[in-house]
């Protein structure tokens, strides 16, 4: 007898329905084997799918698989939002205040809270690993810039939360507009490199957003990615680490995915305590369909 697994379609980091970034969420999918779930998320073909596992809770917390149309991969910041989200909504079916997500990279606590109106979901991340700073040259040759478009006060770093991004920062939100990536200059800089996504940011006036982002992660299926909350946790902790707003705690407003039609709102939140920097990104996620998966 075959399981019955719902499904639903979500929008993470959305003001609305139909913004932010897409994300199908497939529940009770222990009994799907990792060529079916890859096989669903190539045929969904968003940026992510996320599977739980099982409605039961195992080790405090419930148990999600996270796919890119490539491949699997162990943490991504909108798909543990949207499984936190369903699993509220239609597991528990009742209101709380916090829940466990068990990622790959470990447990991973989302809590819930309403502001302004809105209801808004906060995921705590893993304390950044900061890794090699890159040659501003190869970067501008990657992304189609000039050298001096990259802010040459802020490094050129990998940083991951469970996820590595290179974090480049540009002089302005021009420049932001107009990269485009060169996949040839890109797959020689990912090569024999653990990031293999690049964030690109630059603050701007705007009363809506603090920052604005890109992020380009090809090696993963994802040209372009609407809203990414793994890429800008590890920004969150760039920006205190390197003093780019020149103190140790932040709490921003982040646009995204306004390049490809589909404008997000990120929250990101920030502090250095002693050698650690504690880490949040938050957002709205709105329900858009439910169905049960045909097998």
């Amino acid at each position: 007898m075959k399981t019955s697994c719902p499904f639903y379609i979500l929008d993470v980091f959305a003001e609305k329905k139909y913004r932010g970034n897409q994300l199908a969420v497939i529940r009770n999918a222990a009994s799907l084997s990792k060529a079916e779930m890859q096989a669903i998320t190539r045929e969904i073909n968003y940026s992510e799918t996320v599977f739980v596992l099982s409605d039961e809770k195992r080790n405090g917390g419930y148990d999600i698989r996270i796919f890119t149309p490539a491949k699997e991969i162990p943490f991504a910041g909108h798909p543990v939002l949207g499984a936190a989200y369903v699993i509220k909504e239609e597991i528990i079916g009742s209101p709380v205040e916090r829940i466990n997500v068990n990622t790959c990279v470990g447990k991973i606590p989302v809590f819930f809270g309403c502001e302004d109106g809105v209801e808004n979901l906060w995921m705590s991340q893993q304390s950044p690993v900061f890794g090699q700073n890159l040659p501003r040259a190869e970067l501008s040759r990657v992304l189609g810039i000039r050298v001096d478009e990259i802010d040459h006060r802020f490094p050129v770093q990998e940083v991951s939360t469970g996820l590595p991004f290179i974090i480049v920062p540009l002089v302005d939100i021009e420049v932001l507009k107009k990269v485009q990536v060169d996949l040839e200059e890109y797959r020689r800089l990912i090569l024999n490199r653990e990031a293999k996504a690049i964030l690109v940011f630059c603050p701007v006036s705007a009363e809506s957003y603090d920052l604005r982002v890109r992020v380009f992660a090809d090696n993963y299926g994802v040209p372009e990615d609407p809203a990414t909350g793994s890429g800008n946790g590890c920004l969150a902790g760039y920006l205190v680490k390197h003093q780019f707003f020149g103190k140790d705690k932040i709490n921003l407003k982040v646009g995204q995915g306004h390049e490809i039609g589909r404008p997000s709102l990120v929250l990101i939140r920030a502090e250095k305590v002693g050698e650690k920097i504690n880490i949040g990104v938050g957002g709205n996620v709105v329900m858009v369909v439910k169905g049960e998966l045909l097998r």
